[in-house]
Protein backbone atom coordinates (compact mmCIF):
# COMPACT_ATOMS: atom_id res chain seq x y z
CA UNK A 1 0.00 0.00 0.00
CA UNK A 2 2.42 2.31 1.07
CA UNK A 3 4.79 1.82 -2.32
CA UNK A 4 1.91 2.93 -4.76
CA UNK A 5 1.06 5.79 -1.77
CA UNK A 6 4.73 6.86 -2.13
CA UNK A 7 4.50 6.61 -6.50
CA UNK A 8 1.41 8.87 -6.26
CA UNK A 9 2.38 11.57 -4.17
CA UNK A 10 5.99 12.14 -5.89
CA UNK A 11 4.47 12.22 -9.03
CA UNK A 12 1.30 14.63 -7.86
CA UNK A 13 3.59 16.83 -5.80
CA UNK A 14 6.07 16.95 -9.20
CA UNK A 15 3.37 17.88 -11.28
CA UNK A 16 2.42 20.57 -9.07
CA UNK A 17 5.79 22.16 -8.50
CA UNK A 18 5.97 22.15 -12.79
CA UNK A 19 3.06 24.42 -12.62
CA UNK A 20 4.13 26.57 -10.30
CA UNK A 21 1.73 29.63 -11.46
CA UNK A 22 -1.19 27.86 -11.64
CA UNK A 23 -0.57 26.05 -8.22
CA UNK A 24 -0.16 29.37 -6.51
CA UNK A 25 -3.50 30.52 -7.89
CA UNK A 26 -5.27 27.96 -7.66
CA UNK A 27 -4.12 27.47 -3.63
CA UNK A 28 -4.51 31.54 -3.38
CA UNK A 29 -8.11 31.12 -4.49
CA UNK A 30 -8.46 28.22 -2.35
CA UNK A 31 -7.46 29.86 0.71
CA UNK A 32 -9.73 32.78 -0.50
CA UNK A 33 -12.53 30.97 -0.30
CA UNK A 34 -11.90 29.11 2.92
CA UNK A 35 -11.11 32.30 4.52
CA UNK A 36 -14.46 33.93 3.65
CA UNK A 37 -16.43 30.80 4.43
CA UNK A 38 -14.56 31.34 7.58
CA UNK A 39 -14.93 34.59 8.20
CA UNK A 40 -18.65 34.86 7.35
CA UNK A 41 -19.25 31.79 9.53
CA UNK A 42 -17.68 33.33 12.62
CA UNK A 43 -18.93 37.01 12.39
CA UNK A 44 -22.56 35.66 11.68
CA UNK A 45 -22.51 33.90 14.66
CA UNK A 46 -20.73 36.75 17.09
CA UNK A 47 -23.82 38.73 15.68
CA UNK A 48 -26.25 36.25 16.33
CA UNK A 49 -25.05 35.95 19.61
CA UNK A 50 -24.48 39.82 20.47
CA UNK A 51 -28.44 40.12 19.15
CA UNK A 52 -29.76 37.01 21.38
CA UNK A 53 -27.60 38.35 24.66
CA UNK A 54 -28.63 41.73 23.97
CA UNK A 55 -32.25 40.46 23.55
CA UNK A 56 -32.38 37.98 26.46
CA UNK A 57 -30.95 39.86 29.11
CA UNK A 58 -33.95 40.81 30.58
CA UNK A 59 -36.41 38.30 29.65
CA UNK A 60 -36.72 35.02 30.33
CA UNK A 61 -36.52 31.84 27.82
CA UNK A 62 -40.09 30.51 29.07
CA UNK A 63 -42.51 32.14 31.02
CA UNK A 64 -44.90 30.12 33.21
CA UNK A 65 -48.76 32.49 34.03
CA UNK A 66 -51.76 31.87 34.59
CA UNK A 67 -54.31 30.94 31.80
CA UNK A 68 -56.32 34.17 30.90
CA UNK A 69 -60.25 34.71 31.88
CA UNK A 70 -62.65 33.64 29.28
CA UNK A 71 -66.54 34.81 29.14
CA UNK A 72 -67.98 31.14 29.56
CA UNK A 73 -70.95 31.43 26.86
CA UNK A 74 -74.54 31.42 28.68
CA UNK A 75 -75.77 28.43 26.59
CA UNK A 76 -73.89 25.82 24.36
CA UNK A 77 -74.73 26.58 20.68
CA UNK A 78 -76.63 24.24 18.85
CA UNK A 79 -75.79 23.41 15.16
CA UNK A 80 -78.22 24.95 12.58
CA UNK A 81 -79.27 27.48 14.64
CA UNK A 82 -78.92 30.90 14.45
CA UNK A 83 -77.97 33.09 17.76
CA UNK A 84 -78.23 36.79 18.62
CA UNK A 85 -75.89 37.49 20.77
CA UNK A 86 -72.91 39.39 21.81
CA UNK A 87 -70.01 38.30 24.27
CA UNK A 88 -67.76 41.27 25.40
CA UNK A 89 -64.51 39.85 26.03
CA UNK A 90 -63.48 39.90 30.31
CA UNK A 91 -60.99 41.98 31.41
CA UNK A 92 -57.82 40.71 32.33
CA UNK A 93 -56.74 40.89 36.59
CA UNK A 94 -53.54 40.10 37.91
CA UNK A 95 -53.63 36.79 38.88
CA UNK A 96 -51.28 34.17 40.62
CA UNK A 97 -50.56 31.24 39.06
CA UNK A 98 -51.91 28.25 41.08
CA UNK A 99 -49.67 26.15 43.31
CA UNK A 100 -46.50 27.80 42.02
CA UNK A 101 -44.73 26.76 45.08
CA UNK A 102 -44.87 23.24 44.43
CA UNK A 103 -43.83 23.97 40.62
CA UNK A 104 -40.89 25.42 41.09
CA UNK A 105 -38.76 22.42 41.68
CA UNK A 106 -40.51 20.20 39.53
CA UNK A 107 -39.11 22.87 36.92
CA UNK A 108 -36.18 23.06 38.37
CA UNK A 109 -35.56 19.23 38.22
CA UNK A 110 -35.42 18.83 34.47
CA UNK A 111 -32.17 18.66 33.06
CA UNK A 112 -32.49 21.35 30.06
CA UNK A 113 -33.81 23.99 33.04
CA UNK A 114 -30.69 26.29 34.28
CA UNK A 115 -33.02 28.36 36.58
CA UNK A 116 -36.62 29.38 37.89
CA UNK A 117 -37.58 32.32 39.25
CA UNK A 118 -41.13 33.59 40.73
CA UNK A 119 -42.49 37.17 39.82
CA UNK A 120 -44.84 38.95 40.99
CA UNK A 121 -45.48 42.28 38.22
CA UNK A 122 -47.52 45.29 37.34
CA UNK A 123 -48.19 48.36 36.91
CA UNK A 124 -47.74 51.37 39.45
CA UNK A 125 -46.32 54.68 39.99
CA UNK A 126 -43.33 56.15 40.90
CA UNK A 127 -43.17 59.77 42.91
CA UNK A 128 -40.72 61.75 43.97
CA UNK A 129 -41.78 65.48 44.93
CA UNK A 130 -44.12 66.53 42.03
CA UNK A 131 -42.05 64.26 39.85
CA UNK A 132 -44.49 60.89 38.76
CA UNK A 133 -43.47 58.36 36.36
CA UNK A 134 -45.67 55.31 35.08
CA UNK A 135 -43.65 51.96 36.16
CA UNK A 136 -43.15 48.28 35.96
CA UNK A 137 -43.10 46.89 39.42
CA UNK A 138 -41.23 44.14 39.64
CA UNK A 139 -41.07 41.57 42.59
CA UNK A 140 -38.71 38.86 42.49
CA UNK A 141 -36.78 36.56 45.01
CA UNK A 142 -33.06 38.20 43.96
CA UNK A 143 -30.94 35.03 43.88
CA UNK A 144 -32.78 33.64 41.70
CA UNK A 145 -34.18 36.07 39.55
CA UNK A 146 -29.99 36.42 39.08
CA UNK A 147 -29.49 33.50 37.73
CA UNK A 148 -32.35 33.67 35.07
CA UNK A 149 -31.13 37.54 33.55
CA UNK A 150 -28.22 37.75 35.37
CA UNK A 151 -28.90 41.22 37.01
CA UNK A 152 -25.84 41.54 39.19
CA UNK A 153 -23.86 42.18 35.97
CA UNK A 154 -26.21 45.02 34.87
CA UNK A 155 -26.01 47.10 37.98
CA UNK A 156 -24.11 50.20 37.08
CA UNK A 157 -23.88 52.16 40.48
CA UNK A 158 -24.57 50.79 44.26
CA UNK A 159 -24.68 47.04 45.15
CA UNK A 160 -27.84 44.97 44.53
CA UNK A 161 -29.74 43.78 47.68
CA UNK A 162 -33.54 43.73 47.72
CA UNK A 163 -33.72 43.95 51.65
CA UNK A 164 -37.50 44.52 53.27
CA UNK A 165 -38.12 48.49 52.50
CA UNK A 166 -35.30 48.59 49.15
CA UNK A 167 -35.85 49.17 45.23
CA UNK A 168 -33.35 48.33 41.99
CA UNK A 169 -34.74 50.74 39.18
CA UNK A 170 -33.46 51.48 36.26
CA UNK A 171 -30.85 54.13 35.33
CA UNK A 172 -32.55 56.18 33.27
CA UNK A 173 -35.77 56.26 35.66
CA UNK A 174 -33.56 57.32 38.59
CA UNK A 175 -32.23 60.24 35.77
CA UNK A 176 -35.88 61.36 35.36
CA UNK A 177 -36.82 61.12 38.93
CA UNK A 178 -33.37 62.79 40.22
CA UNK A 179 -32.04 59.68 42.22
CA UNK A 180 -29.16 58.56 43.63
CA UNK A 181 -28.02 55.59 45.17
CA UNK A 182 -29.43 55.79 49.26
CA UNK A 183 -32.20 58.32 47.94
CA UNK A 184 -35.65 57.37 48.65
CA UNK A 185 -38.87 56.87 46.05
CA UNK A 186 -42.36 56.35 46.99
CA UNK A 187 -44.13 53.46 44.67
CA UNK A 188 -47.73 53.79 44.54
CA UNK A 189 -50.37 51.19 43.29
CA UNK A 190 -54.17 50.96 43.51
CA UNK A 191 -54.19 49.40 46.34
CA UNK A 192 -51.41 50.30 48.17
CA UNK A 193 -48.48 52.46 48.48
CA UNK A 194 -44.84 52.02 49.69
CA UNK A 195 -41.51 54.66 50.22
CA UNK A 196 -38.96 52.26 49.02
CA UNK A 197 -34.85 53.28 49.24
CA UNK A 198 -32.96 52.93 46.23
CA UNK A 199 -29.79 50.11 46.81
CA UNK A 200 -28.75 50.20 42.84
CA UNK A 201 -29.03 51.97 39.39
CA UNK A 202 -29.04 48.59 36.46
CA UNK A 203 -28.86 48.89 32.99
CA UNK A 204 -30.99 46.63 31.42
CA UNK A 205 -29.86 47.33 27.52
CA UNK A 206 -32.88 48.91 26.69
CA UNK A 207 -33.60 52.49 27.63
CA UNK A 208 -37.21 51.68 27.59
CA UNK A 209 -36.98 49.23 30.28
CA UNK A 210 -34.52 51.11 32.46
CA UNK A 211 -36.75 54.18 32.57
CA UNK A 212 -39.69 51.80 33.88
CA UNK A 213 -38.23 49.30 35.68
CA UNK A 214 -38.68 48.72 39.58
CA UNK A 215 -37.60 45.79 41.54
CA UNK A 216 -38.48 44.87 44.89
CA UNK A 217 -38.50 41.76 47.06
CA UNK A 218 -40.73 39.30 46.23
CA UNK A 219 -43.08 40.16 49.64
CA UNK A 220 -42.65 43.93 49.22
CA UNK A 221 -44.69 43.35 45.10
CA UNK A 222 -47.32 41.46 46.67
CA UNK A 223 -48.53 43.32 49.18
CA UNK A 224 -48.47 46.34 46.93
CA UNK A 225 -50.46 44.66 44.09
CA UNK A 226 -52.48 42.96 46.78
CA UNK A 227 -51.83 39.56 45.54
CA UNK A 228 -50.20 37.88 49.13
CA UNK A 229 -48.87 34.70 48.59
CA UNK A 230 -48.78 34.74 45.06
CA UNK A 231 -46.70 34.86 41.56
CA UNK A 232 -47.91 36.11 38.50
CA UNK A 233 -45.25 34.30 36.43
CA UNK A 234 -42.02 31.59 37.02
CA UNK A 235 -39.78 32.56 34.68
CA UNK A 236 -37.08 29.64 33.45
CA UNK A 237 -33.56 30.05 32.23
CA UNK A 238 -32.21 26.97 29.62
CA UNK A 239 -29.13 26.08 28.96
CA UNK A 240 -29.91 26.06 25.70
CA UNK A 241 -31.95 28.87 24.20
CA UNK A 242 -32.96 27.37 21.61
CA UNK A 243 -34.65 24.33 22.90
CA UNK A 244 -37.14 26.97 24.77
CA UNK A 245 -39.88 26.36 22.17
CA UNK A 246 -40.05 22.65 22.37
CA UNK A 247 -40.05 23.01 26.34
CA UNK A 248 -42.64 25.23 25.90
CA UNK A 249 -45.26 22.84 23.82
CA UNK A 250 -44.29 19.76 26.28
CA UNK A 251 -44.91 22.25 29.20
CA UNK A 252 -47.57 23.48 27.50
CA UNK A 253 -49.45 20.02 27.34
CA UNK A 254 -48.21 18.72 30.75
CA UNK A 255 -50.08 21.80 32.57
CA UNK A 256 -52.87 23.68 32.60
CA UNK A 257 -50.90 27.39 32.22
CA UNK A 258 -49.74 29.58 30.05
CA UNK A 259 -46.11 28.89 28.59
CA UNK A 260 -45.16 31.48 26.57
CA UNK A 261 -41.48 30.69 24.73
CA UNK A 262 -38.94 33.90 24.14
CA UNK A 263 -38.90 32.59 20.46
CA UNK A 264 -43.07 33.05 20.65
CA UNK A 265 -42.67 37.10 22.27
CA UNK A 266 -39.66 37.40 19.73
CA UNK A 267 -41.13 36.03 16.48
CA UNK A 268 -39.61 38.74 14.43
CA UNK A 269 -35.91 38.35 15.64
CA UNK A 270 -36.10 34.67 14.92
CA UNK A 271 -37.09 35.26 11.53
CA UNK A 272 -34.44 37.54 11.35
CA UNK A 273 -31.82 35.27 12.53
CA UNK A 274 -32.82 32.42 10.36
CA UNK A 275 -32.78 34.50 7.43
CA UNK A 276 -29.39 35.56 8.59
CA UNK A 277 -28.64 31.53 9.18
CA UNK A 278 -29.87 30.88 5.43
CA UNK A 279 -28.04 33.53 3.42
CA UNK A 280 -24.81 32.21 5.29
CA UNK A 281 -25.40 28.72 4.10
CA UNK A 282 -25.85 30.18 0.60
CA UNK A 283 -22.93 32.10 0.57
CA UNK A 284 -20.79 29.33 1.80
CA UNK A 285 -22.34 27.01 -0.78
CA UNK A 286 -21.39 29.78 -3.95
CA UNK A 287 -18.00 30.12 -2.55
CA UNK A 288 -17.86 26.52 -1.91
CA UNK A 289 -18.65 25.88 -6.17
CA UNK A 290 -16.50 28.57 -6.53
CA UNK A 291 -13.29 26.82 -5.21
CA UNK A 292 -14.36 23.67 -6.90
CA UNK A 293 -14.79 25.03 -10.00
CA UNK A 294 -11.82 26.65 -9.88
CA UNK A 295 -10.01 23.31 -9.00
CA UNK A 296 -10.86 21.21 -11.72
CA UNK A 297 -10.34 24.08 -14.41
CA UNK A 298 -6.67 24.25 -13.40
CA UNK A 299 -6.53 20.72 -12.69
CA UNK A 300 -8.26 19.96 -16.30
CA UNK A 301 -5.73 22.22 -17.62
CA UNK A 302 -2.95 20.33 -16.17
CA UNK A 303 -4.16 16.99 -17.82
CA UNK A 304 -4.14 18.34 -21.54
CA UNK A 305 -0.32 19.51 -20.40
CA UNK A 306 0.76 16.76 -18.98
CA UNK A 307 -0.19 14.47 -21.81
CA UNK A 308 2.92 13.32 -22.83
CA UNK A 309 3.96 12.62 -19.25
CA UNK A 310 1.01 10.28 -18.07
CA UNK A 311 1.17 8.67 -21.76
CA UNK A 312 5.21 7.24 -20.84
CA UNK A 313 3.91 6.61 -17.39
CA UNK A 314 1.07 4.86 -18.67
CA UNK A 315 3.83 2.82 -21.03
CA UNK A 316 6.06 2.33 -18.27
CA UNK A 317 3.02 0.31 -16.85
CA UNK A 318 1.33 2.44 -13.92
CA UNK A 319 -2.17 1.62 -14.23
CA UNK A 320 -5.05 3.80 -14.88
CA UNK A 321 -6.02 3.17 -11.11
CA UNK A 322 -2.82 4.82 -10.34
CA UNK A 323 -2.87 7.30 -12.93
CA UNK A 324 -6.39 8.53 -11.08
CA UNK A 325 -5.21 8.89 -7.75
CA UNK A 326 -2.11 11.51 -9.10
CA UNK A 327 -5.00 13.76 -9.88
CA UNK A 328 -7.18 13.16 -6.86
CA UNK A 329 -3.63 13.82 -4.49
CA UNK A 330 -3.00 16.72 -6.46
CA UNK A 331 -6.61 18.06 -5.21
CA UNK A 332 -6.21 16.58 -1.94
CA UNK A 333 -2.84 18.61 -1.27
CA UNK A 334 -4.55 21.82 -2.94
CA UNK A 335 -7.20 21.45 -0.99
CA UNK A 336 -5.44 21.25 2.36
CA UNK A 337 -2.62 24.10 1.74
CA UNK A 338 -5.48 26.06 0.53
CA UNK A 339 -7.63 25.70 3.99
CA UNK A 340 -4.44 26.10 6.24
CA UNK A 341 -3.72 29.37 4.29
CA UNK A 342 -7.19 30.71 4.47
CA UNK A 343 -8.07 29.86 8.06
CA UNK A 344 -4.62 31.86 8.52
CA UNK A 345 -6.08 34.82 6.66
CA UNK A 346 -9.49 34.35 8.41
CA UNK A 347 -7.94 35.12 11.89
CA UNK A 348 -6.21 37.77 10.18
CA UNK A 349 -9.46 39.22 9.62
CA UNK A 350 -11.35 38.26 12.63
CA UNK A 351 -8.65 40.14 14.63
CA UNK A 352 -8.38 43.44 11.95
CA UNK A 353 -12.24 43.65 12.98
CA UNK A 354 -12.18 43.51 16.96
CA UNK A 355 -9.35 45.72 16.64
CA UNK A 356 -10.44 48.39 13.90
CA UNK A 357 -13.86 48.09 14.25
CA UNK A 358 -15.36 49.81 17.10
CA UNK A 359 -19.17 51.35 18.47
CA UNK A 360 -19.62 55.00 19.49
CA UNK A 361 -18.62 54.14 23.04
CA UNK A 362 -15.22 53.18 21.40
CA UNK A 363 -15.88 49.50 22.41
CA UNK A 364 -16.04 46.73 19.81
CA UNK A 365 -19.20 46.50 18.70
CA UNK A 366 -19.04 42.64 19.05
CA UNK A 367 -16.96 39.48 19.48
CA UNK A 368 -16.01 36.92 17.05
CA UNK A 369 -13.96 34.17 17.48
CA UNK A 370 -13.61 31.49 15.39
CA UNK A 371 -13.90 27.77 17.39
CA UNK A 372 -11.77 25.16 16.65
CA UNK A 373 -14.20 23.09 15.35
CA UNK A 374 -15.68 25.57 13.05
CA UNK A 375 -12.05 26.31 11.69
CA UNK A 376 -11.40 22.01 11.52
CA UNK A 377 -14.89 21.55 9.73
CA UNK A 378 -14.54 24.31 6.67
CA UNK A 379 -10.93 23.00 6.09
CA UNK A 380 -12.29 19.18 6.25
CA UNK A 381 -14.69 20.75 3.90
CA UNK A 382 -12.91 22.82 1.47
CA UNK A 383 -10.08 19.58 1.27
CA UNK A 384 -13.32 17.30 0.40
CA UNK A 385 -14.18 19.75 -2.14
CA UNK A 386 -10.73 19.45 -3.72
CA UNK A 387 -10.85 15.85 -3.68
CA UNK A 388 -14.29 15.67 -5.49
CA UNK A 389 -13.05 18.57 -8.25
CA UNK A 390 -9.90 16.36 -9.30
CA UNK A 391 -12.57 13.32 -9.94
CA UNK A 392 -13.69 14.33 -13.11
CA UNK A 393 -9.83 15.66 -14.60
CA UNK A 394 -8.52 12.29 -12.58
CA UNK A 395 -11.61 10.10 -15.03
CA UNK A 396 -9.94 11.95 -18.03
CA UNK A 397 -6.36 11.04 -17.19
CA UNK A 398 -6.85 7.87 -16.67
CA UNK A 399 -8.43 6.92 -19.87
CA UNK A 400 -5.85 8.90 -22.42
CA UNK A 401 -4.48 5.98 -24.50
CA UNK A 402 -0.54 6.24 -24.38
CA UNK A 403 0.27 5.97 -27.93
CA UNK A 404 -1.57 8.45 -28.80
CA UNK A 405 -0.54 10.66 -25.64
CA UNK A 406 3.25 10.19 -26.73
CA UNK A 407 2.37 10.90 -29.95
CA UNK A 408 1.10 14.58 -29.79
Amino acid sequence: MWLWLGFEWRVALRFLREGRMQTLLIIVGVAAGVAVIAYISALISGLQSNTLAKTLGAQAHISLRAPDDVVTPAAVVVPGTTVLGQVQPRAQRLRSVANWQALVPLLEALPAVAGVSPMVSGAGLALRGEAVQSIALMGVDLDRYDRVVGLRAKVVSGSARLLPGEAIIGRELAQDLGLRVGDRLAVQTGSSSESLRVTALVDLGVKDLNRRTVIVPLRTAQNLLALPGGATSLDVTLHDVWVARALAQDLQRQFPYKVESWQESNAQLVSALNAQSVSTAIIRGVVLAVVVLGIASVLVVSVVQKRREIGILRAMGATRGQIMRVFLVQGAVVGAVGSVLGLLLAVALIAAFTTFVRGSDGLPLFNITLPPATALQVALVATVCGVLAAIAPARRAAQLDPAQAIRI
